[in-house]
C-alpha cells in the first residue's frame, strides 16, 4: 500500500492517483486517436445524415459501416470515465469505513495541507479546484475533438454544467476523494496538451509549399 510506504494519507492519494493515470496512458492515446478520426469522418457522417435523413435505419447502418472502416469508436471517450468508477466508489467507501479495510479511522482522519480531515467534505477550497480543473481539463479535450454540428452545442453545455456539478458534488463528499479528482485531472490536461503539442509544432502544408 502507498500510505505504508509514505506516511501520509493525502501524499499516498495523490501519489494512487498519478500511478492510475499513468497505467491508463496507452487507453487515452487510443481514445485521442480514436476521437481524431471522429473529427475526420464528421463531414462524411453528415453526408450520410443528408442522404438517408428519411431513412433512420439505414443512416444508423451506414454510419457503423463508417464507423468500422475508420476504426473509430464512438463511445472511446466515456471508456477512461468508466474504467475510474470502481476506484472512485472503492476510495469513497474507505473514506467513509476504513475499519472495513483494515484501516484505522486516525488515518484518513488525520489532516492534510488546510484540511482537518480527508474523510470529511472540504467546504469550499477543494470543490472550487474541482470545478476549475475539470473546466480545465474539459477545455483541453474539447479544444482537442474539434467536432461540428450538434455535438460541439452538447461539448459546450457540458464544458460549463459539469464542473458546476463537480463543485455541487466536492461540498459533500469525502476530502480524500475530492483531491483524488482535482489531481486526476490536472495530470489529465497536461497529459492532453503533451499528446497534442508535438502536432502543433509540426509545419503547416502551406509553410513547406513556401
Amino acid at each position: 500500500m502507498v500510505y505504508g510506504i509514505v506516511g501520509n494519507y493525502g501524499i499516498a492519494i495523490i501519489i494512487f492517483t498519478i500511478l492510475v493515470k499513468m497505467i491508463m496512458i496507452p487507453l487515452t492515446i487510443k481514445q485521442t486517436k480514436s476521437m481524431k478520426n471522429m473529427q475526420e469522418i464528421q463531414p462524411k457522417i453528415k453526408e450520410i445524415q443528408k442522404k438517408y435523413q428519411n431513412d433512420k435505419e439505414k443512416m444508423n447502418e451506414k454510419v457503423m459501416e463508417l464507423y468500422k472502416e475508420h476504426n473509430v469508436n464512438p463511445f472511446g471517450g466515456c471508456l477512461p470515465l468508466l474504467i475510474q468508477f470502481p476506484i472512485i466508489i472503492g476510495l469513497f467507501t474507505v473514506l467513509r469505513q476504513p475499519e472495513n479495510y483494515g484501516i484505522a479511522q486516525e488515518i484518513v482522519e488525520a489532516g492534510f495541507l488546510w484540511m482537518p480531515s480527508l474523510s470529511a467534505p472540504d467546504p469550499w477550497i477543494l470543490p472550487v479546484l474541482a470545478g476549475a480543473t475539470t473546466y480545465l481539463s474539459s477545455k483541453t479535450m474539447s479544444s482537442a475533438k474539434g467536432a461540428g454540428g450538434q455535438q460541439e452545442s452538447m461539448q459546450k453545455m457540458m464544458l460549463y454544467f459539469f464542473p458546476l456539478m463537480i463543485f455541487w458534488w466536492g461540498r459533500s463528499f469525502p476530502a480524500g476523494l475530492t483531491l483524488y479528482w482535482v489531481v486526476s485531472n490536472l495530470f489529465q490536461t497536461v497529459q492532453q496538451l503533451a499528446i497534442h503539442r508535438p502536432a502543433s509544432l509540426l509545419p503547416h502544408k502551406g509553410s513547406e509549399a513556401k
